[in-house]
């Protein structure tokens, strides 16, 4: 079984929700830990709440001189994790171009600049951990969520692909499709969200996916069964039950 002791870790999407409750589950397993996000106010708490084993370096994952300057100030990793994301719900009846335009470009295009600061590095030293977040919003298309769920779904392929062309490497590559998380994110949703956990609950998810040697986790495991047998369902079917 992998082991997060002694590693260290890059978190991008740390100054709260799912990323910062990670951390403080990685630190309690033996991990060094980098958090980033564009607030350092936040990170440097954060980073101060976790000790010695933790270090906060500020990132917007919209300028890719900012995640340049960045990758180079974190230095050597032995794993990047990418949480960073936002949400608004957007309906294609009342398309919001602004809100579109940015669920792409942080959630998506946002992982690519990271990665490619992160992924040759780790394929000339053949070694490291990659472990992406995509979303259960990502298997199949969702009412309300054509920025969202489009962009976790790229996420997803993404990972796929890596997972792909690394595998006979010493690079492992992941990926975790939680449902939903209560964060300030869910709080923007007027409609009830089965099986929502807490983030230190999503964090444990993630970590024992972490220590796994399997490449993908959609949780919670109940909810995420719906997800994945939809896949299978003809369209008039889905769209009658997801509608």
């Amino acid at each position: 079984m992998p082991s997060v002791s002694g590693k260290r870790y890059w978190l991008v999407g740390a100054s709260d929700g799912l990323g910062a409750a990670l951390a403080r589950t990685l630190v309690a397993a033996g991990a060094e830990v980098i958090v980033s996000a564009r607030s350092l106010d936040k990170l440097e708490v954060l980073a101060s709440e976790l000790g010695d084993a933790a270090s906060a370096v500020a990132v917007d994952i919209a300028d890719a001189g900012s995640v340049a300057e960045a990758a180079e100030t974190v230095g050597d990793i032995d794993g990047l994790v990418f949480l960073a994301g936002v949400y608004w719900p957007t309906k294609a009846t009342e398309w919001d171009a602004e809100a579109v335009n940015a669920m792409f470009d942080i959630n998506l295009t946002g992982a690519a600049r990271v990665l490619g600061e992160v992924v040759p590095k780790m394929v000339a030293k053949d070694e490291g951990h990659i472990v992406l977040t995509g979303s259960l919003s990502g298997f199949r298309g969702l009412p309300g969520t054509i920025g969202y769920g489009a962009s976790k779904a790229g996420i997803m392929y993404l990972a796929e692909g890596m997972f792909a062309d690394l595998k006979d490497t010493g690079v492992r590559v992941q990926v975790a499709n939680p449902g939903f998380i209560k964060t300030r994110l869910t709080d923007k949703n007027d409609f009830s969200m089965p099986f929502i956990m807490e983030p230190a609950q999503a964090a444990q998810e993630m970590l024992d996916h972490m220590r796994s040697t399997k490449f993908k986790k959609s949780f919670p495991t109940l909810f995420s069964l719906l997800f994945r047998v939809s896949q299978f369902m003809p369209d008039w079917l889905y769209y009658r039950i997801f509608r």
